[in-house]
């Protein structure tokens, strides 16, 4: 079973965070949300408090996670930009080969730590300017190599899927996109 961590800050959009955590959860993945905020309790960029898995500094081995999350909203991405040690482990993750993903603002983080440099990537318009070293691609969702990437809360789901289908089998998002009574838009 395939370990996902996902990071929030305060600030974090609620649909871009658990659209995918629910998906990759009914898939058979390990996903823990981890709070970078030194407290369980996360507010989301409407108001709402979620009470998170983990906090990041009780993590001690990071090696062991197959895909690192980020959800968008602001002020969440600037707030995950901001933490110093999640910088570190997300350019780890991406050099060792495994999985990182950011959704909607987010990927401006992936962007100033150099993940995005020559890698297509997709974000919501407007943030294409902070996805440094990224060919920008409009799409609802990018993948490029060990880097998925998604436009904004309307593609939490495609994102979901997307990186699920990193883990498991064609048949078996199709399945569980059916179940959801999930119907793709053409591309994807």
């Amino acid at each position: 079973m395939a370990k996902v961590y996902e990071f929030l800050a305060d600030g974090f959009e609620e649909v871009e965070a658990l659209a995918p955590v629910d998906i990759l959860r009914r898939g058979g993945m390990d996903v823990k949300t981890v709070s970078i905020t030194g407290d369980n309790f996360v507010e989301t960029s409407h108001g709402i408090t979620i009470k998170t898995d983990l906090k990041f500094e009780d993590i001690t081995d990071f090696s062991d996670v197959d895909a690192m999350l980020l959800p968008g909203g602001l002020p969440g991405a600037t707030n995950l930009n901001k933490h110093r040690e999640l910088r570190t482990v997300l350019l780890a993750q991406y050099e060792s080969g495994k999985y990182v993903a950011a959704i909607c603002a987010a990927p401006l983080v992936l962007g100033s730590i150099g993940i995005l440099k020559g890698k297509r990537a997709t974000c919501y318009p407007g943030f294409e300017k902070r996805m440094t070293g990224a060919t920008y691609t409009e799409e609802l969702v990018t993948i490029d190599g060990n880097v998925i990437t998604g436009k904004g809360p309307g593609a939490s789901f495609a994102f979901g899927y997307a990186i699920l289908g990193q883990f498991v089998s064609p048949e078996a998002v199709r399945q569980l996109q059916q179940q959801m009574m999930y119907q793709p838009s053409q591309g994807e």
